[in-house]
């Protein structure tokens, strides 16, 4: 697959793995409530089967933000490990992350496109994401992290 990249107001959202800062990513997620006691070998592996969007600052080239996509292209995706650094927020980039995201030519026709959100779901909601309608269909089978 061609990678591809958005730029916006100084800030490139790319699909390009070799852009990414693998240790301060994983670092990242390690931190956050969903990733939480999480093998760091685990989160890298997770990431290295995904498709992925990093979000760098243009001036400095830095990661700022991260998400990863994993799907068959077709009928299902799951969008997670969506984070933008603190210190970056109020630049509406996890909108423009998300929206890149979910216009991405290979996943815009998916069938199922899920997500899970404890805090977000105003932001998901912008993008056509709902609470799921028929929830007693769902199953989840879990193991530890």
């Amino acid at each position: 697959m061609m990678h591809m990249d958005w730029q916006r107001d100084g800030f490139t959202v790319s699909t390009d793995p070799a852009r990414l800062d693998m240790a301060f990513t994983v670092d990242a997620l390690a931190e956050t409530y969903w990733c939480k006691g999480t093998p760091k070998a685990k989160i890298e592996k997770s990431i290295g089967n995904a498709l992925i969007f990093g979000l760098y600052e243009d001036e400095t080239a830095r990661q700022v933000g991260f998400c990863r996509v994993v799907t068959d292209f077709s009928r299902f995706a799951w969008l997670s490990d969506v984070f933008v650094l603190d210190e970056m927020r109020g630049r509406a980039l996890g909108k423009f992350l998300v929206g890149c995201t979910v216009d991405h030519p290979e996943l815009v026709d998916v069938t199922r496109f899920l997500l899970a959100t404890n805090d977000a779901h105003g932001l998901y909601r912008q993008y056509g994401f709902e609470n799921l309608a028929e929830a007693e269909k769902f199953m989840l089978k879990s193991a530890a992290p």
